[in-house]
């Protein structure tokens, strides 16, 4: 989920990107799993059931995986995926949340499916995908065959990402949550993984989903506020560590809080009937201090064309002619864009 700060966020704060080559030359860190879900969700047949191999395991997340970070890299781009690891106590509440979600899209999914509304049915089994170890396994091993870095998190994905951002071992984090922004990414890239003409909810209508960056110093700026600060608003609003937030605050009112009052402490003085399920000055500080790890290399390697052909055309029953047209485009996008280009990652930040 992640903390919704869309509202606070002015548009000349973010820059809109038309083109993804825009970004060509710049190292950008990807949350994985975000883009895992993205793809599960996306990638699916009309009632909504995910793409499958003929043993029944789900291949949606593959096939994103492969042809979207080969489109990035065709673009210049180079791509390194973090997993999450183990999530923080924090975070129970809001697991359990995501838990009861899923579970109650599956049985809005097959009521739907027995009424033939398909529309609904795709809704609703989007919500309800579900992202295990072996197809996280999966997909890690699809990327070491595509020569493509992947970074272990400790924990929060995206608080390494932002880690390796601030080390100035990558550009930008990517992801659809603004969750980088508050682990301090200095750059925070959205929409990278979904860009394209997609059709709107219960909606017949086609919009065109464009990347955009936000730079953190800069919208720290125009809110005339600290990043300890943002993540406060944050806590007032919801976070994943205390999903509710506090009752009658959104976005706007707990900006003007923390900008009249300065911080999350004198702001709960005037609100002292607040609620949180775990100590909000402890999301704070998780915030700023997150678990890192600084045990990564970020190397590219040649594509594993009879490996790739092995795990998805043998394996899992992707279409041999759709793979070897992709491989192409790999090898070629790795010879343009980053062969004999890793002697030095300073030459990809100029």
């Amino acid at each position: 989920m992640g903390v919704n700060l869309k509202e606070l966020i002015p548009d000349d704060a973010k820059t809109v990107i038309d083109d993804l080559r825009a970004l060509r030359g710049k190292v950008i860190v990807i949350d994985g799993y975000n883009a895992l879900y993205q793809f599960l969700a996306a990638i699916r047949q009309p009632d909504g059931t995910p793409l499958m191999d003929s043993k029944g395991r789900i291949t949606s997340h593959l096939s994103g995986l492969f042809y979207r970070t080969i489109n990035i890299i065709e673009h210049g781009i180079k791509p390194v995926y973090v997993f999450d690891g183990k999530p923080p106590e924090i975070k129970h509440i809001e697991i359990e949340r995501r838990k009861k979600v899923k579970e109650e899209a599956v049985k809005k999914y097959e009521e739907a499916l027995k009424k033939g509304d398909l529309e609904a049915a795709k809704r609703y089994a989007q919500m309800s995908s579900k992202l295990t170890e072996p197809m996280v396994d999966d997909a890690k091993r699809l990327l070491d065959l595509m020569g493509i870095p992947w970074i272990q998190a400790p924990a929060e994905g995206e608080a390494q990402a932002a880690y390796i951002t601030r080390k100035g071992d990558a550009w930008a984090t990517a992801s659809q949550d603004y969750d980088s922004l508050l682990f301090g990414s200095p750059r925070l890239v959205r929409n990278l993984t979904i860009s394209g003409r997609r059709k709107l909810p219960r909606k017949d209508v086609y919009i065109e989903i464009k990347p955009e960056i936000i730079e953190l110093d800069k919208l720290l700026k125009k809110l005339g506020i600290t990043r300890e600060q943002l993540i406060d608003i944050a806590i007032l609003i919801g976070t994943d560590y205390n999903p509710d937030g506090v009752k009658g605050i959104g976005p706007k009112k707990a900006y003007t809080l923390i900008k009249s009052y300065g911080s999350l402490e004198k702001v709960l003085k005037i609100i002292p009937k607040a609620e949180f399920p775990v100590d909000p000055i402890k999301i704070r500080e998780y915030f700023l201090n997150p678990p890192k790890t600084d045990d990564y290399k970020i190397e590219w390697h040649e594509p594993d064309e009879k490996g790739i052909i092995e795990f998805l055309v043998h394996e899992h029953d992707f279409s041999i002619e759709r793979v070897k047209n992709a491989i192409e485009r790999l090898k070629k996008a790795y010879r343009e864009h980053i062969k004999g280009k890793q002697l030095g990652l300073e030459a990809w930040f100029r």
